[in-house]
């Protein structure tokens, strides 16, 4: 796999924490998890709340609100409506 291969983080100084997290991850899931042998290994936590630390720091920084993300949208006043002033588009009978 080749660096364009992979994802950026929300924030360019969380790249390498991403991929370190990910690496360690990945391991994890195919060394051990796959295998039944770490259901309860905690190997990657560190590098887990290093990588999430970064990615709220970088989403304050960026002025987006995580919490928008589970707000109910659709069907609601907050949903995106078509204009009301579309064009006439049917036929005169």
């Amino acid at each position: 796999m080749t660096a364009e291969d992979i994802m950026n983080s929300i924030g360019k100084d969380c790249n390498e924490l991403k991929r370190q997290y990910e690496e360690c991850f990945n391991g994890w899931f195919a060394d051990k998890y796959l295998r039944g042998l770490g259901g309860n290994d905690h190997s990657c936590d560190h590098l887990f709340k290093l990588y999430q630390n970064c990615v709220k720091k970088a989403l304050n920084e960026q002025k987006i609100d995580i919490w928008e993300i589970d707000r109910n949208v659709l069907g609601s006043d907050g949903e995106a409506k078509e204009p009301s002033s579309k064009p006439n588009t049917a036929k005169p009978s």
